[in-house]
This record gives structure tokens, C-alpha cells and sequence, in this order.
């Protein structure tokens, strides 16, 4: 540890939503909360609804939802009420395709007013939506779209070409591809479809236990899983916004993660909106002086965004950011891999605030565990439980787990279901859903501690899955890949830690006969997993004519890790021997 705590007091003009952590913590209860909701006219819940359509007849219909800068740095504005009459058009043109309730609809797309329209739309309809990364190659599109019968697909006619067009065939299930711009053979124009359309739409009845999102995500054998969400995860995306990120409806907020992946949707499209805020969508890459300028120019008050930009912009040092006019944020967060203690005390240096940390996954679909704005941060922890978060540290056998009350004891992060945001399930594998519970918690896979005062400490996964730059990389995903290069017999697959990204992707081949190790072929390889896997690709490569199995012929990556770290090797009674 070693890092001493930042004492909180509350003296700015915006107090706090949650000011008093035990009080609210003890008092809260999610059904009370569900009076925070407007719920439909009719009866039952919608996202879409809560985040746009009760704004746009009210008070806030004219107030910018959407600012959203392309890469030269110009902006296009949303008002709430050009929003509904947008998604109004979009849930239309679903219905003119014959897309319904349960239907999936799937974005690969980078951040532009499409995509939110898309989205906010899609779950109008009581379809469902699912993003997916825009800089996936085109085996991990296949497998999702494939995975999640994705019937719609909404991209851009570059993305069509690299990342689709090729797999066409072999996905039956998708009927229509909508493109943003001139569209190729084969596809439809987005624009064109939306001038057919009316703007006048009614949401149908919807239920809170409604299929409304669908997010993939990896476990330990690296396939990807569909984790599935409800409408009435809205409630959770609403709550957490309000106490972890200290969302009032004045603020413009910035959420700088992709929208392909889990934050991007909860948090960079639901939450903020069901809050009223103005929301700043920056479509270029990573830059200092860019992200600086966005939080300058566009006075954003509450920004979330990413340990690993926050580590690049601690790498251009304090006296960058002095160079800017920050003076209108007032609450920055992190999420998406474990946030440095360095991190949170720069922040506070050059900022002027210390970077709150919080934790969740793609299954809890909400922020879980949290530093609040009122309370004292222990740089390196991820915080406290959120008020109707039930949290602990278990131990066990696989057969059954028992809580463990010593502070400090190292175990299995796990919290007792009941949330709304909770996933409802695996599509198409009710078998690996149900493994995620045992004795009355849900295992999140993350091993942890608790101090004695009930803060929460991240130690690592308890698999294998890698995160880069807050990206989930499937090991497994990353071996296959490779083995399709004729020179490559067998790879196995390790991240490697990573100052700036938190991991690197680092791959061990084994060669085929006829092959040697050359840096040619090294660079080849990097070239080839680019090619089919995008921006989770392997970034090293080292050959390895002899890689550990176990005794089923596993490759042992665990082994392979402790190896490349110098670190022990620890049990080895499964290693083959003599191969």
C-alpha cells in the first residue's frame, strides 16, 4: 500500500448525490429507487423511453443531448427532441424490415450520431441491441454476429468491406446491412432508409424483464459469450450514474470509451442520458493535446475515461495539462482495468482532482464497487459497494464457496445477485450461466481483498482472460487465429504487463515443419493476427518449439507467464513430460 488517503471534504457549489455513504447505504432500497423512473405511459419500462422520449416532453426538449465532434473537430447537436424524432425514424425503419421484439440489431461502428440513434432506437422498437469493435478483425465480427443471430447490422461501407463482406455467406442470419454512406452490392443506405421514415413512433408495451442489449464478453477459454440484459437494467445504469459518477443534470459529461464494448453502452449512452446531461462524443483517437482541448473547449464537468489514457496523459506530464483551462470539471473516474495509485494522486496534481476508481464487468452490467465523491479515496482500491450491492469475498472447492470475513484475506470477489443490471443469462448456453452461481452469490472470476474498514483491493483474474487497454482479449480466440498461418503448429497466448495498456498480447508459435524463426516471419505473423483479429492482435511474438502441456495437451499459459515474468512456477504435476 503505502499511499496515503485523500480526505474528502464537500466544498464546492454541486453537493453530492450520494453525501452521506452509510446513511444512503443503510436507507436504500431498489424498489424505492424505482420511483426515479417515469416508467412508460401505459405501464412497464424501456430504456429508450427513460433515457430520451420523458426528456423530449418535458422541460428539456430543447436542451443539446448530443454534441458530437467527427475528426476535424467539427460538431453536429442532438437536441433531446431531435434524438426522439431520430430513434422514432430508426425503430420505424426496423418495423419496415420486419425486425421486432427479441430481434438483434448490431452496430460496428466508431463514435458518430448513427450509432446512439441506432442504439436508442433499436430498444424503442423491443428489438435488441448489441455493439461490437469496430476495430475487430473479421473472424471475431463473424463469431458474434454469428453467435447472436444478428438479423441487422449497421456499419460503415470501409468496415463492410474489411470486416464483412468476405463472411457474408456464411451468416444466414443477417438479412439486412445498413451502411453509413455509399452503400456496396448487397447492402442497404442508412440515410435513405431514415428520410422513408415517419418520426412519429409509439414504443410497444415493454417489460422490465425484456431482452434489451446484448454484450460479449470472454471467459477463460477465450470463446465469446452473449451476456444478456434487460430494460430494467436502466434502473442500475441510472443509480450508479448518480452516486459513482455524480451525475446532476446541468453537467456535460464525457465518456471516452468505445461504444463497442459494455461502458460505452451503459455509461456512454443510457446513464448519462436518463440524467438530462448534454453528452460530449469525440470521434478521433487519443492525443493529449486533443483530449486536453475537448475538456477545455467543451467545459465538461464529469469525464470517464480509461486507466490507460490516464496513464498517457501522466506520461506528457502535469505541466501539459496546466497549459489548459480545466476549470469546469469537477469529478473524473476510471474504469475498465485496475487503476495505478500513481494515477489517482497525479490526478490530483495535475488536474486538480484525484481519479475516482470503480469496478464492474460486462455480467454486472452496472458499476458494483465505487469511490464516491464524498468519501475518502484509498489510492489503488476500487472502493466501496454501491448502496443495493451486496459484496464479499468468498472461498471454495468448485462444489460450494463459504464467505470469508478475515480482513485482508485474499479470495473470489462475489456479490449476491438482485441488482437490476444482473445478466439474465449466456445466449445459447444455459449451462455456463449457471456455473456464474453458487451457494447464493454470483462469481465474478476476480480475486480480491477487503481492508478492514470495507474497501475492496483488486489482486487479478482468476482465469486467464487478458486485458489491454480495457479491452477483454480471449487467449484462445488469439491461438486460433494464428494457427491458420500455414507455418504455425501451436501458439499459446499470455499477456504481458504493459506500463501504459495494463497487458500486451504476447503470443509463443511453435512452427511447422519446413519453417524457420526469422524475424521475416515474426513480422509476418504480427501482420496476419492484425489482419484477422484487429486492435487485439498479438504485439509480440516469440518462437517456441517445445510449449508446456499439460497432460490432456493443454498449453499451459499460466506456465508460460511465469516464465516470461521470472516468477515461480509453482505446481507443475499437470506438465507433460518429454514432449
Amino acid at each position: 500500500m503505502g499511499w496515503e488517503p485523500i480526505r474528502k471534504r464537500h466544498t464546492g457549489a454541486v453537493r453530492p448525490n450520494l453525501a452521506d455513504y452509510p446513511r444512503s447505504r443503510a436507507e436504500f432500497s431498489w424498489d424505492s429507487a424505482r420511483r426515479q423512473l417515469a416508467g412508460l405511459p401505459g405501464g412497464g419500462l424501456n430504456i429508450a423511453h427513460e433515457a430520451v422520449d420523458r426528456h423530449a416532453a418535458g422541460p428539456l426538449r430543447d436542451k443539446v443531448a448530443l454534441r458530437c465532434r467527427d475528426r476535424g473537430g467539427h460538431a453536429t447537436e442532438l437536441t433531446y427532441d431531435d434524438l426522439r424524432r431520430a430513434t422514432n425514424r430508426f425503430a420505424n425503419v426496423l418495423r419496415s424490415l420486419g425486425i421486432g421484439k427479441g430481434d438483434r440489431v448490431a452496430t460496428l461502428l466508431g463514435r458518430v450520431p448513427e450509432l446512439y440513434v441506432t442504439a436508442i432506437g433499436t430498444v424503442k422498437n423491443t428489438s435488441v441491441y448489441a455493439p461490437l469493435f469496430s476495430a475487430f478483425g473479421p473472424e471475431p465480427v463473424r463469431e458474434r454476429l454469428r453467435l447472436g443471430d444478428v438479423r441487422v447490422l449497421v456499419t460503415t461501407p470501409q468496415l463492410y468491406r474489411k470486416r464483412v463482406e468476405q463472411l457474408r455467406e456464411s451468416l444466414p442470419a443477417l438479412e439486412h446491412v445498413l451502411v453509413i454512406g455509399d452503400p456496396p452490392p448487397g447492402t442497404r443506405s442508412f440515410a435513405a432508409e431514415m428520410a422513408l421514415a415517419s418520426d412519429e413512433f409509439t414504443i410497444p408495451p415493454t417489460s422490465p424483464d425484456d431482452m434489451a442489449l446484448l454484450h460479449f464478453t470472454s471467459g477463460t477459454t477465450g470463446k465469446p459469450k452473449g451476456a444478456v440484459h434487460v430494460h430494467g437494467a436502466v434502473l442500475a445504469h441510472h443509480v450508479t450514474a448518480a452516486y459513482a459518477l455524480d451525475l446532476h443534470t446541468d453537467d456535460v459529461y464525457w465518456c471516452t470509451a468505445d461504444p463497442g464494448w459494455v461502458t460505452g453502452t451503459s455509461y456512454g449512452i443510457i446513464a448519462p442520458l436518463t440524467h438530462g446531461v448534454t453528452m460530449i462524443v469525440d470521434a478521433s483517437d487519443f492525443d493529449a493535446h486533443g483530449w486536453y482541448e475537448v475538456l477545455q473547449d467543451e467545459h465538461v464537468t464529469v469525464w470517464y475515461t480509461a486507466p490507460t489514457a490516464l496513464r498517457m496523459l501522466m506520461r506528457s506530464g502535469a505541466e501539459l495539462a496546466k497549459r489548459y483551462d480545466l476549470s469546469a470539471l469537477r469529478f473524473v473516474a476510471s474504469v475498465g482495468e485496475p487503476l495505478n495509485p500513481e494515477v489517482v494522486v497525479w490526478g490530483q496534481e495535475a488536474l486538480g482532482l484525484p481519479v475516482h476508481d470503480n469496478w464492474w464487468q460486462t455480467e454486472t452490467g452496472a458499476i458494483m464497487i465505487s469511490n464516491y465523491a464524498a468519501e475518502d479515496i484509498r489510492p489503488g482500491s476500487m472502493g466501496l459497494p454501491m448502496p443495493g450491492v451486496e459484496a464479499g469475498i468468498v472461498m471454495g472447492d468448485g462444489e460450494r464457496v463459504v464467505e470469508v470475513t478475515d480482513p485482508e484475506a485474499v479470495g473470489e470477489l462475489a456479490l449476491r445477485p438482485g441488482w437490476p443490471s444482473m445478466f439474465r443469462g449466456y445466449l445459447h448456453d444455459d449451462a455456463r450461466y449457471a456455473k456464474s452461481f453458487l451457494n447464493g452469490w454470483y462469481l465474478t472470476g476476480d480475486l480480491a481483498r477487503r481492508d478492514p474498514d470495507g474497501y475492496y483491493w483488486f489482486i487479478g483474474r482468476a482465469d486467464d482472460v487478458i486485458k489491454s487497454a480495457g479491452h477483454l482479449v480471449g487467449p484462445f480466440e488469439v491461438e486460433s487465429a494464428l494457427m491458420e498461418h500455414p507455418a504455425v503448429a501451436e501458439s499459446g497466448v499470455i499477456g504481458k504487463p504493459d506500463p501504459v495498456v495494463g497487458e500486451v498480447v504476447k503470443a509463443f508459435v511453435t512452427l511447422r515443419p519446413g519453417h524457420e524463426p526469422t524475424d521475416e516471419l515474426r513480422t509476418e505473423l504480427i501482420a496476419f493476427g492484425r489482419r484477422r483479429l484487429g486492435a487485439v492482435a498479438p504485439k509480440e511474438i516469440a518462437f517456441d518449439q517445445h510449449l508446456p502441456h499439460t497432460r490432456s495437451g493443454k498449453v499451459m499459459r499460466r506456465l508460460l507467464k511465469a516464465r516470461e515474468l521470472g516468477l515461480p512456477e509453482g505446481d507443475t504435476s499437470t506438465l507433460e513430460v518429454g514432449r
